[in-house]
């Protein structure tokens, strides 16, 4: 009984995700970028173009061109996540056909900023629901396994011709803003998918790992792992090796200069290595930072 009513609850979790991150893009769409004459990058931006430049209604454009990028989802990505964004590019649809066009400022600035912020806010709810509201990723996806280039220089390559094509009808300056709106958007994403506190694993290499050990758990509070390695092999001592504990650790993004500066004055030679991290739980990660 349990596991049903968690079940339902992620699934009204998902649909109000869902519909609170259509109505905030479909804010976006019609009460910034649409009669500012504004782009985005991906499907959106193409169907904004074809608006623009044929006067398509936007609705059906948006709604038809992620349509074969929907069924190819379906094989590349799976039933489930083809079936979610299908609603959701639909409930977009409707919402970009009932709200309004509103000219909520002719500052081309804040149409910029707050006009990717809005439209990236909404885009990433969805994708927090598991859904999409723009199908250039599974496009990518689906070029990867054609040609030899990389999902990222794709999605590039992509946007690119859609900005020129807006450079080339409409200007310069209205294709320079659109970018600066294009970067908005993806920026707000990926607070809205990683959030503000976004975890960090952090590899420490060091000779003076004790002391750094100590100082991790006694004064930054963090839970540490340690693996066993060696040091060394170095080109002009390659024989030379030390056994050595590799530390690990995870935090949170604004405690990264708090933990280098911990690092760098035990050792200024330590090797720290960084990478994001898009989900952590367990562990001690729930406990308050000390900043």
């Amino acid at each position: 009984m349990n596991l049903k009513s968690n079940s339902k609850n992620l699934y009204i979790q998902d649909a109000l995700l869902m519909i609170a991150g259509v109505i905030i893009a479909g804010f976006a769409l019609k009460g910034f970028l649409v009669p500012n004459h504004f782009f985005d990058g991906g499907i959106t931006g193409i169907s904004l173009l074809l608006f623009e430049i044929y006067h398509f209604n936007l609705a059906i454009v948006i709604i038809l061109l992620n349509l074969p990028l929907i069924i190819i989802s379906y094989f590349t990505v799976g039933k489930n996540f083809a079936l979610r964004t299908l609603i959701a590019v639909i409930l977009l649809g409707l919402s970009l056909w009932l709200i309004p066009t509103v000219l909520l400022t002719s500052d081309k600035l804040l149409i910029s900023i707050f006009g990717g912020a809005f439209l990236g806010l909404g885009v990433g709810l969805v994708m927090r629901s598991g859904a999409a509201l723009d199908g250039i990723e599974v496009l990518a996806i689906y070029t990867l396994k054609k040609t030899s280039f990389s999902m990222s220089e794709i999605i590039l390559g992509l946007n690119i011709l859609i900005f020129a094509t807006a450079a080339f009808y409409f200007g310069m300056e209205t294709a320079l803003y659109s970018i600066l709106t294009y970067f908005s958007a993806t920026r707000t994403i990926d607070y809205v998918i990683e959030g503000i506190q976004a975890f960090t694993g952090v590899t420490i290499i060091s000779g003076k790992n004790e002391e750094i050990k100590h100082e991790l758990v006694h004064k930054l509070g963090k839970g540490i792992t340690i693996y066993k390695g060696e040091r060394g092999y170095l080109p002009d001592s390659f024989e030379q090796r030390i056994d050595c504990d590799i530390i690990f650790t995870v935090i949170s993004r604004m405690e990264m200069r708090k933990l280098l500066n911990v690092v760098q004055d035990i050792d200024p030679n330590a090797f720290v290595i960084a990478n994001t991290i898009r989900e952590a739980s367990g562990g001690i990660l729930s406990r308050k930072s000390h900043h």
